[in-house]
């Protein structure tokens, strides 16, 4: 029994719900561009041309757009925590060598080059596809809606969620020229059809969602133009060095596959000296306060010399290429000297930073130049341990207590040999390869090492030669890039959250005022609103409007019936139950849209002398 009623009143549900669309009619379409959904029963027919219909509209649809989005995400995530032979191709072997066994999974699954990938290209071109896909159809369909009127008013009102009725004394034609004019003050694209005032607002709803799509693809065509012609290097200079913007010239350098190396911008710079500064007290110590590179850059070949600080964040900008300060660091300047006292090598070597006080590692490698006390030809290096502050003499290795140069130390290693740089293999300027050398020997038989001062000196054996640590200069490590498109991904991403931001907050909204003389001769002036969706602010709204045009229209107190109700409007269709009630005399009540509801299927509705008429089928 409970199952035949509950299939009745659904069936009754149902039966209302297609009534109440029917009788809105043109005025409560088309309140939205979006595609309309599709069910089961009106997928094409089996076959080739249907089939590729089927999938052009999943395709274009917004779930799947919004989908495929959320792939793209979620394809980044790898491309984030795995190394990526486009950005550092010596972490990516380091993490093969440390994983034996994912390697093979990630290469199969191309996660050492994601965004070149086949999945996650087609994920992006598939996203670009169903984004344009979507946006054509819909920028035609709101081209139209811009270019046509607002329909006319439904047949009753009363259906409608936001509505409020009141009489007055004025003539019909002054109603509507009223709320014409009243309308039109609020911004509201309106005009008369027959006895009523047709309005509409909130186009702007739609225009932000289209601002929105179209940011999206303007997003993707930068980002796919900038990772096509990019070009990325680093350079480390020592203070007094300068950099050129030649291949040649960068210690490492990467480019999109379509490049052109003769596109680099021509400009040139030197640093001139770097100023770090350190917080020296407090649970902060330490902690870097300054970072600035005092640069001298020059445009073209004969540009003029001009100044410029580079900080973090703060980039130098030649022609779209942009020089960013990285890092900076310790180069010790030594003085190396053979037997008879000729001095063969002097340079400041910059050493890598190991912690956050500028512990630094590096080698001293002397090519040329030197001899050894029989004359013959050989090459020296030096392993090079340097503090900026010493912390003192100590059991186990020194370290740094401080970031600035406040005592700085270097203790080297020396060794004598083949270094190993005219091979023709890759070697590591940081590193000494001692596979062909041999270690200086102390007077007591161990290897030869020695802390140094400034200004101190570490003889060799036999008075084969002396090094000097003569000073300390700084270096500074810059990003030399190019991201073409940048600024129009950056457009792109405001005009998306501004479009963003209008499609949610914005309502498309309409509006009708009705005014006809009554069978007495009184005017009666109905007002209803509907939106794209269920808000607060419609009743709102049309309460104010309502409010508005009452101060042109007053009300007039409805005639006394014999159950001392107040006779509403008439709404067109017999039986029907009447609007609030506004005998007050104040004619400014308006349902809020509890009151009336949408249509459930009833004919009829009985009236209540002491509240509104609920619309419920009852």
């Amino acid at each position: 029994m409970s199952d035949t009623k509950t299939n009745t009143t659904g069936e009754r549900e149902e039966e209302g719900r297609d009534q109440s669309a029917r009788e809105l009619g043109a005025a409560g379409s088309q309140l939205s561009t979006a595609p309309r959904e599709e069910s089961a029963a009106a997928l094409p027919a089996m076959g080739v041309a249907g089939w590729v219909r089927w999938f052009w509209r999943q395709l274009t649809s917004m779930r799947v757009a919004l989908i495929l989005l959320f792939l793209l995400s979620l394809g980044a995530v790898p491309g984030s925590l795995i190394p990526q032979n486009s950005v550092d191709e010596l972490k990516v072997q380091t993490f093969k060598e440390a994983h034996p066994t994912l390697t093979p999974i990630y290469e199969k699954l191309q996660f050492f080059d994601v965004y070149s990938s086949v999945w996650f290209s087609a994920i992006y071109i598939l996203l670009f596809i169903s984004l344009i896909g979507c946006i054509v159809p819909r920028t035609g369909q709101f081209i139209g809606q811009l270019r046509s009127r607002p329909p006319g008013a439904p047949k009753r009102l009363t259906r409608l969620p936001a509505y409020t009725t009141w009489r007055t004394e004025a003539e019909p034609e002054q109603v509507r020229e009223a709320a014409l004019a009243t309308l039109r003050g609020r911004r509201f694209r309106a005009h008369t059809v027959g006895d009523a005032v047709a309005a509409e607002k909130g186009y702007l709803r739609e225009a932000g969602n289209l601002v929105f799509h179209v940011s999206l693809i303007v997003m993707l065509v930068a980002f796919a133009y900038g990772q096509l012609f990019k070009s990325e290097g680093a350079k480390l200079i020592v203070e007094g060095d300068g950099f050129s913007n030649t291949l040649t010239q960068y210690d490492d350098f990467k480019s999109g596959s379509l490049f052109d190396y003769d596109g680099l911008a021509p400009f040139s710079f030197k640093l001139d000296d770097f100023v770090g500064t350190y917080e020296r007290s407090g649970p902060q110590k330490g902690t870097a306060r300054t970072f600035e590179a005092h640069v001298t850059y020059e445009k073209g070949a004969y540009g003029k010399p001009q100044k410029k600080v580079i900080r973090v964040n703060e980039p130098l900008d030649v022609d779209g290429t942009k020089v960013y300060l990285n890092a900076h660091g310790y180069a010790p300047v030594v003085s190396v000297k053979d037997a008879s006292g000729k001095e063969v090598y002097r340079n400041a070597v910059p050493l890598l930073p190991r912690d956050n006080n500028i512990t630094s590692t590096g080698a001293i490698k002397v090519l040329d130049g030197y001899r050894d006390k029989s004359g013959k030809k050989t090459q020296l290096g030096f392993q090079a341990f340097f503090v900026p502050t010493f912390a003192g003499a100590g059991k186990g290795n020194m370290f740094s207590q401080f970031p600035a140069a406040d005592m700085p130390v270097l203790a080297l290693n020396a060794y004598h040999g083949y270094l190993g740089t005219d091979s023709g293999l890759a070697q590591n300027v940081y590193q000494l390869d001692k596979t062909k050398m041999k270690a200086f020997k102390d007077g007591e038989g161990g290897d030869l090492k020695q802390r140094l001062a400034v200004g101190d000196t570490m003889k060799l054996p036999d008075g084969a030669a002396s090094i000097t640590f003569v000073g300390v200069e700084e270096w500074a490590s810059f990003q030399i890039s190019e991201q073409p498109a940048s600024g129009w991904a950056l457009g792109g991403a405001a005009a998306a959250i501004v479009g963003l931001a209008a499609s949610l907050f914005i309502q498309r909204r309409r509006v009708w005022v009705r005014a006809v003389r009554g069978a007495d001769g009184v005017t009666v002036v109905e007002m209803g609103g509907l939106g794209r969706s269920e808000s607060a602010r419609l009743p709102e709204e049309l309460a104010d409007l309502a409010a508005t045009l009452h101060d042109q229209a007053p009300a007039v107190p409805d005639p006394d019936t014999d159950e001392g109700a107040a006779d509403g409007p008439d709404t067109g269709s017999d039986g029907d139950a009447p609007g609030p009630d506004t005998g007050s005399g104040s004619g400014t009540d308006c349902d809020t849209g509890s009151g009336t509801g949408r249509d459930t299927g009833s004919d009829s509705v009985e009236e209540s002398s002491e509240e509104p008429a609920e619309g419920a089928e009852k």
